[in-house]
């Protein structure tokens, strides 16, 4: 009789731990189509947002200590740069909410073009970033001496033009 009741508590245990079990499954299935769902929708929005541009304030900044940090001619992904050279790089600093590991669309080494700043408009290469307090907003490198500029209303869009180290 011990092995019986063993045996059918064995089995009790095992029909109700897999009941649960399933219930539970059930309920966290649940929860991921729900964020697969938002996912998708969230994937479509960036493709929106890549396809059309993001609306953003353009200044531009210099390879000076005090505008960047100690290390001016050293960018945010470790590029490195001759200061008074700056403005042949055709390269911007993002602001944070743009950049991926913010949640936004750019990563370094992307390419963008930049239109409705009439001189400034065409293609340049995301390799720095912005302080924190700054959003949607692009800087573009110049060289020291450059006389300051800012357009309040233009636009991005991610290119996918790739940089070939050949």
């Amino acid at each position: 009789m011990n092995k019986y009741t063993l045996a059918l508590a064995i089995l009790l245990v095992t029909i109700s731990n897999g009941f649960v079990s399933t219930k539970l499954l059930d309920k966290k299935n649940a929860q991921l189509r729900t964020y697969v769902t938002e996912n998708i929708e969230l994937k479509s929005k960036l493709c929106e947002y890549e396809a059309k541009g993001i609306d953003v304030s353009v200044t531009m900044y210099q390879p000076l200590r005090y505008q960047t940090d100690s290390t001016p001619n050293i960018l945010a992904d470790g590029t490195r740069i001759k200061t008074e050279q700056a403005s042949n790089y055709k390269f911007i600093a993002v602001s944070r909410n743009l950049l991926k590991r913010w949640g936004g669309f750019l990563d370094y080494g992307d390419f963008i073009l930049l239109k409705g700043t009439s001189h400034k408009d065409g293609v340049y290469q995301v390799r720095d970033t912005m302080n924190a307090r700054f959003v949607n907003r692009v800087d573009i490198l110049e060289s020291p001496g450059v006389r300051p500029y800012k357009f309040d209303s233009a636009q991005i869009l991610k290119t996918d033009m790739v940089a070939s180290n050949s």
